[in-house]
């Protein structure tokens, strides 16, 4: 499986570098026009082109392997091998002209994310991870080694939805008892705290395509990631990453009965 990762995570590169050459004339386009979904999420016309070019170059790179994606939904789903795809991952920050959105990609082996990947066009940023190693622009990565909450960088999406799908007053007691708490979220949250630059990172509800890309880079990163009480995170709709030290103190806070 070696050889053949190595030649996914090439293609990997390939997908990014397409998907942001679609992209990257649209951001901080103050005519780009924004719908709503049927879900009420917004897409812009990025998104769905990004989507088409990394399918085309997935069909005809691997045309026996399947592809998930946020746009344009399953196909071939049942595959050994099945990409996953994002292509604008903050798609409000990005329709906002905030940098703080990326492109996730992932690669699924038998239902298991093997290799993972968040792209931040504007930035010029990709990072890489296969559950045993992570990469930022070709340098190896690894999450810093905080030891205490009150020394640690929270980061999260969106405190709105918390109080909808998790426990509030778990969330607020991790809050208040760590360093800094700010919103630098979507997939960029997960960047950062993969780099180096932040400790916890948390999301109260995700999509598959949101949460099994960032996976293999946090494991890769030597951090841990599960779902908001703890199951296994591929298999989730929420999402709690952090070091190993401070992962199960995380989950004991957000988990207290009130």
């Amino acid at each position: 499986m070696t050889a053949v990762r190595e030649e996914f995570t090439r293609f990997v590169h390939r997908l990014a570098e397409e998907s942001a050459r679609v992209i990257k004339p649209y951001f901080a386009d103050v005519n780009l026009e924004v719908e709503l979904k049927a879900d009420e999420t917004p897409v812009t016309r990025a998104d769905r082109q990004a989507e088409e070019v990394m399918r085309h170059l997935i069909r005809k790179e691997f045309p026996n392997h399947g592809i998930i994606g946020e746009e344009f939904g399953k196909e071939n789903e049942s595959a050994e091998f099945v990409w996953m795809l994002d292509p604008i991952d903050g798609t409000i920050s990005f329709a906002s002209g905030c940098p703080l959105f990326g492109t996730l990609i992932c690669l699924l082996h038998d239902g298991q994310p093997i290799l993972g990947a968040i792209n931040q066009p504007i930035l010029d940023i990709l990072c890489i991870g296969d559950n045993n190693q992570t990469t930022v622009n070709g340098a190896r990565v690894q999450m810093r080694e905080v030891e205490e909450l009150s020394e640690a960088t929270l980061l999260t999406t969106d405190v709105v939805h918390i109080a909808e799908y998790q426990k509030q007053a778990g969330f607020e007691n991790l809050v208040q008892q760590t360093r800094i708490f700010r919103t630098w979220g979507d997939c960029y949250g997960y960047l950062l705290l993969a780099s180096g630059w932040a400790d916890i990172m948390l999301d109260p509800i995700m999509n598959p395509w949101d949460i099994l890309p960032v996976i293999p880079i946090i494991r890769g990163a030597n951090g841990i990631i599960t779902s908001w009480v703890g199951d296994d995170a591929s298999h989730g709709d929420s999402c709690v990453a952090a070091n190993q030290k401070l992962h199960p103190l995380v989950l004991e806070i957000l988990n207290l009965d009130e």
